[in-house]
């Protein structure tokens, strides 16, 4: 019985404790089952989190922490990887929407994410992997959650659609400019990596890019395709009102071919790393201790120009009646020293107040202002020296002057008809100066120390002018290219042996072109000016030069004006009786003009529809955009196109290059007057400068391609020059200079450090130089221009090439070096 009831009791027992287990059993199941369904949607989200890297920023606006751990280990990852490294992804692509088509064959294997859909470049990694290059689309996203349905513009690579996409969102940014300031190259927060920083830097094969001299300045908007401007870093500010660390981003767009190279951006941290500076002391101590630089000990001081200071040369001269004195004797090693300054050099004063007045101290020379001040050339007053605007034959200003002659030829049409314009015994270069008010540019030429420092005091001025003589070689410019020829009371004497001097004008001068000529022989009567008018009407005539107008004396300058004009054809010379001057053989180039002796000859007017000089040229400005007639398409051009593709693909290059050189560099343009394209090919820098108030000398190297001629048909000017020798330009010259690929051609054949020794003399202290080039001549150069105290503003690579924007110092070395052959 009792193990009955405690059967039953047990019984009872046990079936409640199964009925309970089956509860619990159910129970547990139901919440496995919750369990697991919320496990699988927890996964699911997750996975669809990880596909998306979508980062939620907290309520304070910043990443959690463990999102930016992961963010900066990114970005420090592809700092080991080398970005030359064909093998690898670039670090920084251009946008394939601002290349001409085939500059974007091949790149295939080039991320999209890299182009963020405006033209600007990522530059906080490498991108090489997914999930990188996920993040930052992924984080713009958070950022701008419209810009899935096309209201908001996404800064990031998320614009993977092509270049529609980005044509779309670069009109939207347009339209709305607060949208527009996304840092693609920025952590979310606002705050800009050290890591990137370094990892920029370690890519750059540089040191620090001195961002902080760029940071605000650096600004402008880029449309994809049209490149209407350039993006602009803007600054954020977090809840607690702290400014957050400003990023600046910016688009160098790239070229045609391999000599139209990618262009560049830059970016500014607030915090350098250790490792970058202390890898930029180790190359200022590798720099310092590589370059000794030691101060110019010459004659001529702070005004040195070697190859026209050469006394030695010049003492060994067998004669100097064709003025030998006056023209080119280069050592045979250019000096590796730096010109001293003038004590007490001020900045200069800009253009255009520059062309009445500049800081005396900066050429401080009175004995011009004491024999030409009555003829108002320049005057002394107080700490300045004034240009009243006078000159020999126009003492009462040059604007009278030059409309006086516009009266007398109407065809002269200046700034349309005439655009380019030589200048002979240019004085102080008034002339020049005033014609600018006619949008004409005009090559100012004088020797110097024939009127103490007249082209200096031109080019301090802001005005065009070299040094140079009109002697017994070729000046380095073209056959054929000037639209007039200027010489008020140049005291050249055109008529003598055979009128080689004039002939030499004529091999210049453009068929149809005009020769001016106001000096004395033309209005005074006194024995000597009557048989010299009697000597240049002959030579003219033989010369089939027609005199178009010799007015009267003008009422206010008390001048008067000859003009002749150069014949369009050749039946005039076939028709002279008598063959002096003679015609040039055929042999002889007419362009060819470096080192070239003169021939007391003439050459031929080209009559062949498609030569260059049988026609005019078309009106400025029209002439500046247009391809020249005379360049054929069964021509090659430079970078390797029929020639009139060639030509279009360069002056594309150049607007956009030169966009964001205006943009992005921190340069203030308005204090930039004087500037030098060091090795212009087509003139495209230039011409995209027009719409700013400077001029620019177009250098053509003489081992580059002979291509200043179409440099002048485009109503630009420039010259021939080597070098490997010192330039026809005083000390202080020049505002910018620009090298694109020219040191890395250069320092195969010469002196690297003497042609860096010429940069800075030519170049004004606090005037800047922008190089391109390979990276390796770039980190040479930038530790050569450290050494000398340069401050480094800004220096990029990508693929191996490379740009550098430095600016010049008021330093000067202690220790000096004397030019024993620069000794009067």
């Amino acid at each position: 019985m009792a193990s009955g009831k405690y059967s039953r009791i047990d019984n009872n027992n046990n079936n409640n404790n199964i009925n309970n287990n089956t509860r619990r059993s159910s129970s547990s199941s139901y919440c496995s089952t919750v369990t697991i369904v919320v496990f699988v949607g927890l996964c699911l989200v997750g996975i669809w989190m990880m596909t998306s890297s979508s980062v939620v920023p907290d309520q304070n606006g910043e990443d959690p922490p463990q999102e930016k751990k992961n963010q900066l280990e990114d970005q420090v990852t592809p700092v080991i990887n080398d970005s030359n490294d064909g093998n690898n992804t670039p670090d920084f692509e251009d946008n394939p929407g601002d290349l001409p088509e085939d500059a974007t064959k091949g790149d295939s294997n080039v991320s999209l994410a890299k182009d963020d859909g405006n033209g600007h470049l990522n530059t906080q990694e490498n991108q090489e992997n997914a999930e990188e290059t996920k993040l930052d689309v992924s984080k713009k996203d958070n950022e701008q959650p419209e810009s899935e349905g096309g209201e908001k513009n996404n800064d990031s690579g998320e614009n993977l659609g092509g270049e529609g996409d980005s044509e779309k969102n670069s009109d939207e940014k347009k339209a709305d400019p607060e949208e527009s300031n996304e840092k693609p190259d920025s952590n979310e927060n606002g705050k800009k990596s050290d890591s990137g920083d370094f990892e920029k830097k370690q890519d750059e094969n540089s040191s620090e890019t001195n961002g902080d001299k760029v940071d605000s300045q650096i600004e402008g908007k880029v449309d994809q395709n049209d490149n209407k401007e350039l993006d602009k870093s803007s600054s954020e500010t977090k809840d607690d009102g702290q400014v957050k660390n400003q990023s600046s981003n910016e688009v160098f767009p790239s070229g045609a071919q391999s000599e139209l190279l990618s262009e560049t951006m830059t970016q500014n941290g607030s915090f350098s790393t250790q490792a970058t500076e202390s890898k930029n002391e180790k190359e200022a101590q590798l720099s310092s201790k590589e370059y000794s630089w030691k101060l110019c000990n010459s004659t001529a001081g702070p005004d040195y120009i070697p190859c026209l200071d050469n006394w030695e040369a010049i003492r060994h001269l067998p004669s100097t009646k064709h003025y030998e004195h006056r023209e080119r004797h280069c050592p045979e090693e250019p000096p590796t020293c730096l010109v001293p300054l003038p004590e007490g050099y001020k900045r200069p004063i800009e253009w255009p107040k520059s062309r009445e007045k500049i800081w005396y101290y900066n050429v401080p020379h009175t004995k011009l202002a004491q024999f030409k001040g009555h003829q108002n050339w320049v005057k002394v007053t107080g700490e300045y020296l004034t240009f009243p605007g006078g000159g020999t034959q126009f003492k009462h200003g040059a604007l009278h002057y030059i409309d006086f002659i516009e009266e007398s030829v109407p065809d002269v049409a200046w700034g349309k008809h005439s655009r380019v314009i030589l200048d002979v015994g240019c004085g102080v270069a008034s002339f020049g100066g005033f014609l600018f008010d006619r949008n004409v540019l005009t090559m100012s030429l004088a020797p110097k120390d024939e009127h103490e420092a007249q082209v200096q005091f031109a080019l301090e001025r802001g005005i065009p002018a070299v040094s140079a003589v009109m002697g017994t070689k070729r000046l380095p410019y073209p056959g054929r290219v000037f639209d007039v020829v200027h010489c008020a009371r140049c005291r050249v004497p055109w008529h003598i042996e055979g009128g080689k001097l004039l002939l030499e004008l004529n091999r210049m001068l453009r068929p149809g072109g005009f020769f001016v000529w106001s000096a004395t022989p033309v209005y005074q009567k006194i024995p000597e000016d009557v048989e010299i008018w009697k000597a240049m009407v002959e030579l003219t005539k033989a010369m089939c030069w027609e005199l178009v107008n010799k007015t009267s004396k003008d009422a206010v300058n008390r001048v008067a004006v000859a003009t002749f004009k150069k014949p369009t054809s050749n039946d005039c010379y076939e028709k002279r009786s008598q063959q002096e001057p003679p015609l040039c053989p055929e042999s002889d180039d007419p362009n060819a003009a470096w080192n070239v002796p003169l021939q007391a000859c003439m050459h031929k007017v080209p009559v062949d529809a498609s030569e260059r000089g049988s026609q005019w040229p078309e009106q400025w400005p029209e002439r500046l955009e247009k391809a020249p007639y005379w360049l054929l398409s069964s021509q090659v051009g430079v970078y390797g196109k029929a020639a009139p593709e060639d030509f279009a693909a360069d002056n594309e290059h150049w607007k956009r290059v030169v966009k964001s050189y205006i943009n992005g560099m921190g340069i203030n343009w308005s204090s930039v007057r004087n500037v030098m394209d060091m090795r212009a090919v087509y003139g495209g820098f230039a011409a995209a400068l027009k719409d700013l108030n400077l001029w620019v000398m177009n250098v053509v190297p003489i081992d580059s391609p002979d291509t200043l001629p179409i440099i002048y048909e485009r109503g630009l000017f420039g010259m021939y020059h080597d070098w490997c020798e010192s330039f026809s330009t005083y000390p202080r010259s020049y505002d910018l200079l620009h090298a694109d690929h020219l040191f890395s051609k250069v320092k195969k054949r010469c002196n690297l450090v003497a042609v860096v020794a010429e940069v800075d003399r030519m170049l004004r202290p606090e005037g800047k130089l922008i190089v391109r080039d390979n990276v390796e001549t770039i980190s040479e150069l930038e530790n050569m221009l450290r050494s000398m105290q340069w401050e480094v503003r800004m220096t990029y690579s990508k693929d191996k090439e490379g740009l550098l924007c430095v600016q010049k110092s008021m330093w000067r070395p202690k220790e000096v070096e004397t030019i024993t052959y620069a000794l009067a």
